[in-house]
């Protein structure tokens, strides 16, 4: 616990990173949290560090008044630093949080932490309340913390018609789980645990920090669990832990890009102790297509033409995906190469509007020419004699 932990949780008005008031209901919370969550995502602003802060700083501020019981500590955490009996003091019995004269002594939290009553007097107070907010607590909360399950990674592999379209995948994975020979106690089958000795059946053990500051870190030898077994389990050697397959339905987004990575917010590994089940990252691999290619929110296709399309202009009739065929009309004296753009005829966007189908048009060269094809040609080439195609390019290639 540093000098930092008191005036930074202090000064922070998570009810203003959110947007409401400080009397707002949980369902508003929830709504407004929701909200700015969407538009700050960095998924959806990749590069804005701006907005990813501001996600990081909403997410900081729901963990806590989205919680009833963390919301009500926090509220008589901040109503106890505004009335004056907030802030640091440095008193005999050394670093300390209350006004001039009162409040009580740093030294008596972190032992109320390890189990004592400060100045004699029974535990509670705001060493319950860091308990609360910040992980802490007596022996039995610190061995039962709730935590959130591990996010996992996973890739999908779709056709490119179902990244514009989007789809529902049935994706396998494998996460961390309990260990089905012991039930996640670590031991062997019929043996019976003994109280942890290093820990004393605390689930933590107490390390100083320097400067007279100590902390509560899980006990090494029996992982917070406060029991520890003389024959540990022969499947998971003692760690409790295992792996489990499992089976479920990801909705991949209409408009998916080759590459990015979708959230699935809680299909990740389950969390300990009732706590909520981690998030699922899925990295999207999009197929190739025969006809059409992607940029960006636009699809884009190459129209084979003839010469005689270009120079003289023409009505080509090009396809779209998954649609009717739209007609292209090329002007007269058109460049190879040229590409025309047909609006609404592309991938869809995040905000469900369609981008374009972009057609570049070039010209296709027969390997044959039979010999009426041949003989027009070469009156072409005949009566295009006069014309200096190359006349100055030898000039500004010197140049």
């Amino acid at each position: 616990m540093s000098d930092d932990f008191r005036a930074d949780w202090a000064q922070k008005d998570f009810y203003a990173e959110l947007g409401v008031k400080k009397d707002a209901t949980a369902d508003e919370i929830k709504k407004a949290y929701r909200r700015l969550a969407r538009a700050n995502h960095p998924d959806s602003n990749p590069g804005d560090t701006a907005k990813h802060d501001k996600f990081k700083q909403v997410a900081e501020a729901y963990d806590v008044v989205g919680d009833p019981a963390k919301r009500a500590k926090y509220d008589e955490f901040r109503s106890s630093y505004a009335s004056g009996s907030g802030g640091y003091r440095y008193s005999g019995g050394g670093p300390g949080f209350g006004g001039a004269g009162t409040g009580f002594n740093l030294d008596d939290l972190l032992r109320e932490r390890a189990g004592g009553a400060p100045g004699g007097a029974s535990g509670g107070g705001f060493g319950d309340m860091f308990g609360d907010l910040f992980g802490g607590g007596g022996r039995r909360q610190q061995s039962r913390r709730v935590k959130k399950g591990p996010d996992v990674e996973s890739t999908a592999t779709i056709s490119f018609n179902d990244s514009l379209e989007g789809v529902t995948i049935a994706l396998r994975l494998t996460s961390d789980s309990a260990c089905t020979e012991c039930n996640g106690t670590g031991g062997k089958p019929g043996t019976k645990p003994h109280v942890c000795p290093e820990c004393e059946g605390a689930g933590y053990v107490v390390a100083s920090v320097g400067g007279g500051f100590s902390m509560n870190e899980t006990c090494p030898t029996c992982g917070g669990r406060q029991l520890v077994y003389d024959d540990p389990c022969p499947v998971c050697h003692g760690s409790g832990r295992g792996t489990s397959a499992r089976t479920i339905q990801a909705r991949i987004p209409a408009g998916v890009k080759d590459g990015q990575r979708i959230r699935l917010r809680g299909k990740g590994g389950a969390g300990e102790n009732g706590g909520p089940a981690g998030d699922l990252y899925v990295t999207v691999k999009v197929g190739q297509h025969r006809v059409f290619n992607r940029k960006d929110d636009n699809l884009t296709i190459d129209v084979p033409v003839s010469f005689d399309e270009l120079a003289l202009g023409a009505e080509v009739k090009i396809p779209t995906l998954g649609g009717s065929p739209v007609t292209l009309k090329i002007p007269a004296g058109t460049p190879n190469g040229r590409t025309f753009r047909v609006r609404g005829k592309g991938a869809k966007k995040a905000d469900g509007t369609t981008g374009d189908l972009l057609a570049t048009v070039n010209v296709h060269v027969p390997a044959n020419l039979h010999d009426r094809a041949r003989a027009a040609v070469e009156a072409y080439r005949d009566a295009m004699a006069g014309t200096p195609l190359r006349a100055n390019l030898f000039d500004q290639a010197g140049s």
